[in-house]
């Protein structure tokens, strides 16, 4: 019952959409026939294709929720389950809060002066293209200075401080071994660096909102208390922040997913009829007024295929392991011998940073633009000139220093998150060997360099999808950089980082009940790529 009900819901509001769809294009060509004849058969192309994309609509939800396919099992599979449809729900409805709190404007700022001020970052400067890389990678809206503004990164930052401090401070690392209530203690601790975090970057934004005059409203109490703005800001900002942490430990805790992870995803997603509208505003303009203005339709076709490079590579590299043979030891107990003699395996991440590494770079490559566009404002030379346009998104010199923090990281990371003399010496107690190699040392340096070099793998990849958007964009400059960065770039490899997660757990539910999952009935979890 669950199920039908949910496919009469989605059937109406997809039949609503290509219905619309159909409406439009109808509209256009009668237009078109009316204004031109059918002289110019070029101007029935955008037309054409919103017909295409309504039969896509239509096939996608017979596919989906009439036939007998592999995706109306598992849904049906995910109705018959409250527990997890509970979950998903759950999980739905704190997601959409968020995007609610997201368009919450901050109190005395002109929205609609910043937003036009944002619309195209490339041409705002380093200042610019920062909040467009914040965005993407925080969940927040900086560019409208909502409720949301600063996203998630404080807490994720803070998070990261201390899992850092947790490798060289002893009592951190005794909170770790303590379990479940030093785990507590430590989230207790971030939640605290948390608010800090956020009230630092919140004065800081709110400072740029301060020397623009024309961003803040010049009637009212805006214009008499600029102070008061000033620290109603700072307040809202924090305060937004704080509340998306909680809605991400809730998801953790109540939903299905990782909370944090799916924010950010949340964000991203929300962009993507952004991005498609660019796209097929710049295909119109291209068949009214001819070549070289406009987005081509081979163009389109090299932003596809980088779409699809993305969503496969990241799918591969995500998923991808070095699986390591083990082998239990035989010990005789009595006349009986314990261990088996069979052949178990240690997995090993290929990009054990995940998106980590592209994270951290693409935000540092931020301020070198920022702080040299400051410089160049002030005394203004031909070094510094040339300087600023090196570290300009797209140049070589940025791609080059880019692609080696990409490398650094990724390494970085793995050192921090893997520590192979611990797992030897897990290995060990349990009485487990890898065959050839003593217990101890011998296996750790061999765990040690075998991460070595599937991280070289992983980190060329990351560097692969880092640079993609900025050759898009510098072989294809009718082409937005935030198109080119969404639909080929870090935000792709986030969503589709996340939606496996996602996908992962829902199948383990499923598999747990008995009932198939994504696999098709089998019970083998996805991840077994070497």
């Amino acid at each position: 019952m669950a199920f039908r009900i949910f496919r009469i819901a989605v059937g109406a509001v997809l039949g609503f959409l290509a219905l619309w769809l159909v409406y439009m294009a109808i509209g256009e060509i009668l237009q078109i026939v009316r204004e031109s004849g059918l002289a110019n058969a070029s101007l029935l192309i955008m037309p054409a294709l919103e017909i295409v994309g309504a039969l896509l609509i239509g096939g996608a939800f017979y596919y989906g929720m009439i036939s007998d396919s592999r995706i109306r099992q598992v849904l049906e599979n995910i109705f018959s389950i409250p527990e997890l449809l509970k979950k998903l729900a759950f999980t739905v409805a704190l997601l959409c809060i968020y995007r609610v709190g997201y368009h919450v404007p901050l109190p005395g700022l002109n929205q609609a002066v910043i937003t036009r001020s944002s619309e195209d970052p490339s041409q705002q400067g380093g200042l610019g293209q920062a909040i467009a890389a914040f965005g993407m990678f925080t969940g927040g809206n900086l560019a409208q200075s909502t409720l949301f503004g600063l996203g998630i990164m404080p807490y994720i930052s803070a998070a990261i401080i201390f899992q850092l401090l947790a490798t060289v401070l002893p009592s951190l690392q005794k909170l770790q071994k303590e379990g479940p209530a030093g785990y507590k203690k430590i989230q207790e601790y971030t939640r605290y660096a948390t608010v800090f975090l956020c009230i630092i970057q919140a004065a800081f934004w709110m400072n740029v909102m301060r020397s623009r005059p024309e961003w803040i409203y010049d009637t009212g109490v805006a214009a008499d208390h600029p102070t008061l703005i000033y620290f109603v800001g700072i307040l809202g900002l924090t305060t937004g922040t704080m509340f998306m942490m909680w809605l991400g430990e809730q998801i953790d805790e109540y939903g299905i997913g990782n909370g944090i992870s799916l924010i950010i995803m949340g964000g991203i997603v929300a962009r993507l009829p952004w991005a498609l509208g660019r796209v097929a505003d710049g295909v119109h303009t291209y068949m009214v007024q001819g070549s070289g203005m406009g987005i081509s339709p081979m163009e389109v076709i090299v932003l596809a295929l980088g779409f699809v490079f993305v969503v496969a590579g990241a799918i591969l590299i995500t998923q991808g392991q070095r699986r390591i043979p083990i082998q239990q030891a035989k010990q005789y107990r009595g006349r009986r011998m314990a261990g088996s003699s069979q052949r178990q395996y240690l997995p090993l991440r290929v990009n054990h940073g995940g998106v980590m590494p592209i994270i951290f770079a693409s935000s540092l490559m931020i301020f070198p633009g920022v702080i040299l566009g400051w410089v160049q404002q002030r005394w203004s030379s031909s070094w510094i000139n040339s300087l600023h346009g090196a570290f300009q998104s797209g140049a070589f010199t940025y791609s080059v220093v880019e692609v080696a923090l990409i490398f650094f990281f990724a390494y970085f990371w793995t050192t921090v998150q893997f520590r192979p003399k611990e797992m030897a010496e897990q290995l060990r107690d349990m009485g487990h060997f890898v065959p050839g190699l003593r217990p101890g040392k011998r296996t750790a340096d061999y765990l040690e360099k075998v991460m070595e070099r599937i991280t070289y793998c992983g980190a060329a990849f990351l560097a692969t999808i880092a640079v993609i958007p900025q050759v898009v964009h510098s072989q294809l400059p009718n082409v937005d950089y935030q198109v080119s960065a969404f639909l080929g770039g870090t935000g792709l490899l986030i969503v589709v980082s996340v939606a496996l997660d996602l996908v992962q757990r829902i199948e383990s539910n499923l598999v747990m009940r008995n009932y198939g999952g994504f696999l098709g009935g089998s019970t083998r979890i996805k991840g077994a790529y070497t």
